[in-house]
């Protein structure tokens, strides 16, 4: 579903924090231009009478911005919120949610105050459809195939928040489950340009994972189950058993693969490692930065690798952004890695298909 490598929150969540890339190159604006301009088309295609005059004031901004439909809907989602939003003379009600926070010391629940605009707020965004989903390459080592993608969600948005922003806000307002599954429609949808020697990994929590809704759209994908990886973010500590109607078991039968965190903001014990017995197990960022210069990263990169080899998992490196990380992890024989070294995010179908040509064209011998 956050973020460069691997948030969901439904990115991963192992950068969430990360900024995105520092400039858009001119074919990343033509790709949000094009999509932006679907998003529009999709609103208007709406035949809901009661959306019927925000569906003609669209039209009215595109007139006014006939070249710049970026701002026609930026425009247009300010207005619904300000339709949807308190008065201004009117005290803001918040409403008290309990969000699950997890962190490597402790876990703990906290109440946390949510004002209607923020819940409206994302309200407007699941209703305006106003998701792109990005893909991020992940490369076989030693080999540097491109092996996969994650799928990372972005937003439209005029506040330039990022999406561990969104997804925490719609857990606090009681909608993360919603905005988790407008995500991953998003993602699957962008999925059918992705290359089929690839695999797409998805991040979900694991009450969203759970979600009738979210089994229903995985089966109905039109990605086979084995190019599907289930990524779960956050707390593991609630995720039920690998078969029967509860807990992951409706996901395990439909053949897709499950992929888990070892390391931080996620971090569970090998004991229920062995218990999930994941088919992918990730290292993130906070254990791969300094690798190459720390023992006790090393020890503990090296534990996972062989509890991985042992119940069959694949390790993947997540974060890699420097040669020296990257070759740390190749001497570990981790099994593959993705960051920023090896290649940011993109909203653009001839970028993915891109980094399987560059893999293919740079394995191949000099003549």
């Amino acid at each position: 579903m956050a973020q460069e490598e691997g948030s969901l929150s439904p990115d991963g969540g192992a950068d969430s924090a990360r900024p995105e890339d520092a400039a858009a190159s001119p074919l990343a604006e033509t790709t949000m231009r094009a999509q932006v301009k679907d998003i529009i088309e999709s609103i208007l295609a709406d035949t809901d009478s009661r959306s019927e005059a925000a569906r003609n004031r669209l039209r009215a901004l595109m007139e006014t911005y006939p070249e710049n439909p970026q701002r026609a809907l930026l425009e247009h989602l300010l207005e619904t919120r300000k339709e949807t939003s308190p008065a201004s003379n009117v005290p803001v009600h918040l409403e008290s949610a309990s969000v699950h926070l997890e962190s490597v010391d402790a876990a703990r629940t906290v109440s946390v105050p949510v004002s209607l605009e923020v819940r409206e707020g994302i309200q407007a965004v699941l209703a305006d459809k106003l998701l792109l989903t990005a893909f991020q390459p992940v490369h076989a080592l030693p080999t540097g195939e491109v092996v996969g993608v994650e799928a990372l969600t972005r937003f439209v948005g005029e506040d330039g928040a990022g999406a561990d922003v969104w997804f925490s806000e719609a857990a606090a307002a009681g909608l993360g489950t919603e905005l988790e599954i407008a995500a991953l429609h998003c993602a699957l949808t962008a999925a059918h340009d992705v290359p089929e020697t690839m695999s797409v990994a998805l991040n979900l929590t694991p009450a969203t994972s759970g979600d009738t809704r979210v089994r229903n759209l995985l089966a109905a994908a039109a990605l086979a189950p084995d190019r599907i990886i289930v990524e779960l973010t956050g707390s593991l500590a609630d995720v039920g058993g690998q078969t029967g109607r509860d807990g992951l078991g409706p996901l395990r039968a439909l053949g897709l693969r499950l992929a888990i965190s070892a390391s931080g903001a996620a971090l569970v014990s090998l004991e229920r490692v062995e218990q999930l017995r994941p088919d992918i197990i990730k290292l993130d960022r906070h254990l791969i930065e300094g690798i190459e210069s720390s023992e006790g990263q090393r020890i503990r990169a090296r534990a996972i690798v062989e509890l991985a080899r042992e119940i069959g998992a694949e390790v993947i490196a997540v974060g890699i952004e420097t040669d020296a990380e990257l070759q740390e992890v190749t001497a570990l024989k981790i099994t593959a890695a993705q960051g920023y070294l090896l290649g940011r995010p993109s909203v653009h179908p001839l970028d993915w298909s891109a980094w399987s040509i560059r893999a293919q064209t740079e394995a191949q011998p000099a003549s």
